[in-house]
């Protein structure tokens, strides 16, 4: 099942985002093949403002253990975040879905 993540940075977390983000990529690489694809929100300035993930776990719980140990959320980086189920369609041109 996908999901798409959107995460929004609490406010002035930029320098704190990058003082967590090698354990955050370090994080998602220990779900490899679980992340669809992912990136930065940006602002109007190109400063990011927050993150944007599509995962595949087999389950909504699999999900909530993976988030539990996101250095982003246990450090409390992201403020908001909002998990919605998600059906991939296209991944770079080629129909992956239905």
């Amino acid at each position: 099942m996908q999901f798409i993540i959107k995460a929004y940075d609490g406010k002035d977390m930029l320098d704190r985002r990058m003082a967590v983000r090698a354990r955050h990529l370090e994080n998602m690489a220990s779900v490899k093949g679980k992340v669809v694809c992912a990136g930065g929100l940006l602002d109007d300035e190109g400063k990011m403002k927050g993150s944007v993930l599509i995962v595949d776990f087999e389950s909504r719980d699999l999900l909530e253990e993976y988030l539990r140990t996101e250095p982003y959320i246990v450090e409390h980086v992201w403020e908001k975040v909002e998990v919605e189920p998600m059906n991939v369609v296209i991944i770079n041109g080629e129909k992956v879905g239905n």
